[in-house]
């Protein structure tokens, strides 16, 4: 037996809290696990309370005992993951005037490296080594690095706790030093001109709403606040268009949109406003010549349209199509050239690339595999007639190919390489639809070895998100083939609250409809063992985040259909999060579940499928559960109070894990190679699971 389960696991003391919303009282006897300072706990863990710190490293010491013998095939996964990996690789240069940009790993490095060359591919600058500044931190992510206009600066962002507040610096390329300007709690940043720098900050709440202008070479004191916004729903972001003519500030929230310009000739104008916030109207925006391309859902175009207008009365009365509403034909990315519109679509839950020339002309690159993701790249330049796309499924390695617009030819630019091996033959990726409880279509991707038998026998890992509108895609992740050469199936669940199938099928599961997210999970679950896919008992589900409560509801509703549940940073103590406005993405997330500090329908709602709040006295399977200190997103508490609760309610000896990396937030460890101790240790917890099974 692989996974051992020592004999005494923490306990976490009962402070009854009583809790009171709409006539309604409960109570939460794990409440005191959220610090009072956990905003100062988010950039230095060491601010924790004591009692609470002491349970965490408990639980910590407690995952180590149990997972000791798994050791050696944590190694082994590692070993396998890293295999698969290039240890020298490039990007594909991209061009901008009379250089090539691109990024570069070395041989052991954990972190990338940029560079540029002059256009024949010679006389290599080194712009900014990543791995000189991580040695300095022990948890550092790069946020944004972009050169100025002229070329001559760059700015840069970084994190360096995992609580995602990022402090930006300017570094002249030709010194390779660092000015005195340092601006904390950037979230976001672009150049105007070669002085001029606009960016937004985050508030004590770690919510962007608000946008300042910088001059190079003045006091950040005197930056000057060009925008701010008042309602807390929303976050700001800023960018410029790709053919560096305007600035623009995007007021957003998950189902409305606002966004403002200003020219980049002259970086000290009044903004002007595209188009009012209205409700449900979505849109973004760039710019083309003398119109901008608008991609909105205005008209009742659910799965959205593209759209011109003059840019010097861009509001909605001179809104006119280029690209119609087609429903069931979903618009998920837009790059505009120039002279070209291209456009990443998704239909019947397949990604495709459309392109329209300045006379409207419309065509379509084609592809063959069952299922594929796609990536879309705009480049740096806007004067183009070439794009660059990335092409992948679960066996094919990612293929990168420059897309001549004019002529149609495809050219292969990079293919990823496996250094240990890969024979694409040897895998099979398959595709089929699966009837949930309402009759509802749910789109299902399969991976697997040839010489995994068909029959019921084998294992298998059902992976899910379903929320936001974030698609799952079917993309080639070489790590899984660990799980696949050990004999299970890799499923993709496609489940309601991505918007695969388009926009329906993200608001299918929104409000009082989430079930239908959990209802689609369990019916793949419950095929994949009807099909033969999978044996009962050796099914393995995994979510992360929003995928965190899609795992977890669906084990409250159905836990005998698992055998094990990994549960990353899990969304799982709902009600209480949505019930807390001072929470960092409390007020913009009502939009998706309801807001059930107004709203009593939202509060039942909620309180019906909340992970947390639906714990009972069951036989429930393996829990393998993680979480980050540092984390703004899912704040640590919502998975330390879901394990405290489950272990004292379950009614069987199955074990519950919980390892809280009391070093980084919401996405783990950074480096290209340390990330793969989170999926080693996942993907062993998966192996052991279905090994005690059997």
């Amino acid at each position: 037996m692989l996974l051992q389960k020592p004999k005494e696991a923490p306990s976490a003391p009962r402070e009854k809290l009583t809790c009171t919303a709409h006539g309604q009282q409960w109570v939460d006897y794990y409440a005191w696990l959220r610090a009072d300072n956990w905003q100062e706990a988010l950039d230095n863990a060491d601010k924790l309370p004591s009692e609470i710190a002491d349970y965490l490293k408990a639980e910590n010491r407690y995952y180590s005992l149990a997972t000791e013998a798994l050791e050696p095939l944590h190694d082994e996964l590692i070993a396998e993951m890293r295999g698969r990996m290039a240890e020298n690789d490039n990007s594909v240069p991209l061009r901008n005037d009379s250089y090539l940009y691109s990024e570069r790993y070395i041989e052991n490095a954990e972190h990338e490296i940029y560079i540029r060359t002059d256009l024949n591919g010679e006389n290599e600058e080194l712009l900014f080594d990543v791995n000189q500044e991580a040695a300095q931190h022990e948890y550092f992510e790069l946020g944004q690095l972009e050169h100025s206009p002229n070329h001559s600066k760059l700015f840069w962002t970084c994190d360096t706790t995992g609580a995602e507040f990022y402090s930006l610096r300017i570094r002249d390329i030709k010194t390779g030093r660092d000015s005195d300007c340092v601006i904390d709690r950037v979230e976001e940043a672009t150049w105007s001109d070669n002085q001029t720098l606009f960016y937004t900050r985050l508030d004590e709440f770690h919510r962007a709403l608000q946008v300042y202008k910088h001059v190079l070479g003045t006091d950040t004191e005197n930056d000057v606040l060009v925008f701010e916004e008042q309602d807390h729903r929303f976050c700001c972001s800023v960018y410029c268009s790709l053919s560096y003519e305007y600035v623009f500030i995007h007021s957003s929230m998950n189902d409305q949109d606002e966004i403002w310009y200003l020219p980049v000739s002259d970086p000290g104008a009044s903004l002007s406003l595209v188009q009012a916030r209205q409700h449900g109207l979505e849109y973004s925006v760039d710019h083309q010549g003398d119109r901008f391309v608008i991609c909105a859902n205005a008209d009742g175009a659910a799965d959205f349209k593209l759209i011109e207008t003059p840019v010097d009365t861009p509001s909605m009365q001179h809104w006119k199509d280029v690209f119609p509403y087609q429903p069931g034909r979903m618009i998920d990315d837009v790059v505009v050239f120039k002279d070209w519109i291209i456009w990443l679509e998704n239909v019947n839950a397949l990604p495709q690339i459309a392109y329209m020339d300045r006379d409207g002309a419309i065509n379509h690159i084609e592809f063959e595999e069952e299922a594929y993701s796609l990536d879309l790249i705009s480049g740096m330049e806007y004067d183009n007639d070439t794009v660059l796309f990335e092409y992948s499924s679960p066996t094919t390695p990612t293929r990168s190919y420059f897309f001549n617009l004019n002529t149609k030819e495809r050219e292969l630019v990079k293919e990823e390489v496996i250094p240990s091996g890969h024979q694409i033959e040897d895998y099979i990726t398959r595709r089929f639809t699966v009837t949930s409880h309402d009759g509802a279509e749910v789109p299902v991707t399969l991976l697997y070895h040839r010489n995994t038998p068909v029959n019921g026998t084998a294992a298998a890992m059902l992976y899910g998100y379903g929320s936001y509108g974030a698609s799952s895609y079917a993309e080639f992740r070489s790590d899984r083939l660990s799980l696949a050469d050990r004999g299970f199936v890799f499923a993709i669940a496609h489940v309601r609250g991505g918007q695969e199938k388009g926009r329906a099928w993200y608001e299918e599961a929104k409000f009082e409809h989430k079930p239908n997210s959990f209802h689609d999970f369990i019916a793949v679950g419950e095929a994949l063992i009807e099909k033969g896919y999978c044996a009962k008992g050796k099914l393995v589900s995994m979510g992360g985040s929003a995928g965190g409560l899609l795992v977890g509801a669906s084990m409250n509703m159905k836990p005998e259909l698992f055998a094990g549940v990994i549960a990353h940073v899990p969304f799982v103590d709902v009600l209480n999060t949505i019930l807390d406005d001072t929470l960092p993405l409390t007020p913009s997330e009502w939009t998706q579940w309801g807001n059930p500090i107004e709203s009593e329908e939202a509060f039942n709602a909620i309180k019906a499928y909340s992970p947390y709040d639906n714990v009972q006295a069951l036989d429930y399977p393996a829990l393998y559960v993680t979480a980050g200190v540092s984390d703004p997103r899912v704040t640590y508490w919502e998975p330390a109070k879901w394990v405290a609760k489950l272990r004292v309610s379950k009614t069987n000896d199955n074990i519950v894990l919980l390892k809280t990396n009391m070093e980084s937030g919401h996405f783990g460890k950074t480096g290209r190679f340390a990330e793969l101790d989170d999926r080693a240790r996942a993907y062993a917890f998966a192996i052991a699971v279905v090994e005690n099974q059997q």
